[in-house]
């Protein structure tokens, strides 16, 4: 029977479960701003922040013009790349392996915790994860049994793999140690034997499969190369939160990108004893993992890099090494241990689908603010945001919440769509602009007592002067306040 349906369908049970149980958090509502414009807008967004993120939110925008962006509408193509993963999982490992240990390694994917928490995501890294595994085993393929169709696929694999996420272009780094160690032999790279229709090897024929690996590179060095040069512009404001990378980072990444300490660290033994069980074929999954966690986190020392959840493409193949590691003992035992792996993980999958902010303690209750305006506002309301160009997005997680029903922004003087930007800009003189306004909703981040202390410069003076607090509501991680004339 094939082994891929049973991790794939396990996947798409496990991620869609509570798919919409947790708010869209921060990093969603950026994707749900720019999905939402018109693509015009969108190759503006990508001229002046996020331009690496530019490609998926352009399928984004066509996803969510034909089924809408509902918190599962949003999350689904996340949901199905992750049970793609699974059941390609599956079969690499069935190709370096065996059918047992792609199964198991498949099914220990499923259950993981970071696999749900970026199944149930509206970012690129399901999207990401996916491809990584998909471009491997194409490659695996094309070395096995060399041909122009099978290095196209690949080809286009990894153009869009960079496309989705630049940093997992890093993988290439493990493909290319694969491919060099397979230069007259695919058995050379500990991959399966070649089939008896591949090329002959003497004479030039062994740096043929590295000069077909090159070649099928050139696209995605033609597509991504842009993406490159506009992201390095972008840097400073992109990445401006994120801190240099430390030495105790590396210890930390399994718990990151498992989502769970000791699942994490499950997953690390399982996988070191299964390169061991491997050999020489543990080659390709062993540098999979060990090669982008190294580069990224060598750049991370000189450039803000370091962020766990950008290296999740590289868990399938430190499940693909678990999986092998699973194989070795009878078929009960090894899913008893997946069993296992899943109930460790279960506190940490409830806690994902109560919300994704990062760290939990500290989640943002866009939707009960929302729900505080709704069911309190007047025609005429106004409302008021600050911070404004916050990472926390308070304008955008009312608007998702309210939609049109949200009062009017007085202050904007160009939304994020005109600017190109992923925060509005604010008139000059707050205090003109609010003349009109008798009642005022003024969301702040953060549990204040006094929310309008918290407004710095002109636009807290003017609330301070032209308006008295008449209710305060506290929400996790902001507060709503009533303010009138």
């Amino acid at each position: 029977m094939p082994v891929w349906p049973w991790p794939a369908l396990l996947t798409l049970l496990v991620t869609g479960a509570g798919l919409d149980s947790a708010q869209l958090w921060r990093d969603e509502l950026a994707t749900w701003s720019a999905a939402t414009r018109s693509v015009g807008d969108l190759v503006r967004l990508t001229g002046t922040i996020d331009a690496a993120t530019g490609p998926y939110y352009l399928l984004m925008h066509g996803w969510v013009t034909v089924f809408g962006d509902s918190v599962t509408a949003l999350r689904l193509p996340a949901v199905l790349a992750m049970a793609a993963a699974a059941g390609l999982v599956a079969l690499l490992g069935q190709r370096l392996g065996d059918a047992r240990a792609g199964l198991l390694g498949g099914l220990l994917f499923a259950v993981l915790p970071g696999t749900s928490r970026y199944g149930q995501e509206a970012r690129p890294y399901a999207l990401a994860t996916f491809l990584a595994v998909l471009a491997t085993l194409l490659l695996v393929e094309a070395l096995r049994r060399p041909g122009w169709a099978r290095w196209a696929g690949y080809a286009a694999a990894v153009a869009a793999l960079g496309l989705t996420h630049l940093i997992a272009l890093t993988l290439l780094a493990a493909h290319a140690v694969v491919v060099l160690a397979a230069r007259r032999t695919p058995e050379g790279a500990g991959l399966p034997a070649a089939a008896a229709t591949a090329e002959p090897v003497g004479g030039g024929g062994s740096w043929r499969r590295p000069l077909c690996w090159l070649l099928a590179l050139v696209p995605a060095a033609l597509l991504v190369t842009p993406l490159v040069l506009a992201a390095a512009r972008q840097r400073s404001r992109q990445l401006d939160w994120v801190d240099a990378a430390r030495p105790e980072d590396l210890p930390a990444l399994a718990g990151g990108v498992a989502q769970s300490g000791v699942v994490g660290g499950l997953l690390v033994g399982l996988a070191a004893l299964g390169a061991a069980r491997l050999g020489r074929r543990a080659l390709l999954p062993g540098c999979a993992v060990l090669l982008p966690v190294l580069l990224v986190f060598a750049a991370g020392l000189a450039v803000p890099l370091w962020v766990p959840r950008y290296l999740v493409f590289v868990v399938p193949f430190a499940g693909l090494l678990a999986g092998a590691a699973l194989a070795g003992v009878r078929l009960p035992a090894g899913l008893a241990v997946v069993a296992l792996a899943g109930l460790l993980g279960l506190p940490d999958q409830a806690a994902l689908r109560r919300t994704h902010e990062w760290p939990r303690s500290a989640p943002v209750d866009y939707r009960g603010a929302a729900g505080v305006v709704a069911a309190h506002q007047r025609p005429g309301d106004a409302v008021v945001y600050s911070p404004r160009e916050s990472w926390l997005f308070l304008d955008l997680g009312l608007a998702y919440h309210l939609g049109d029903r949200r009062p009017d922004d007085v202050l904007v003087t160009r939304d994020q769509a005109d600017r190109g930007d992923l925060w509005a800009a604010e008139c000059d003189r707050p205090a003109r602009c609010l003349a009109g306004a008798e009642r005022v909703w003024l969301v702040v981040a953060g549990r204040r007592a006094d929310p309008v202390a918290a407004v710095p410069g002109a636009k807290g003076a003017a609330l301070r002067d032209g308006f008295t607090v008449e209710r305060v509501w506290p929400r996790p991680g902001l507060t709503v306040a009533l303010l009138t004339r």
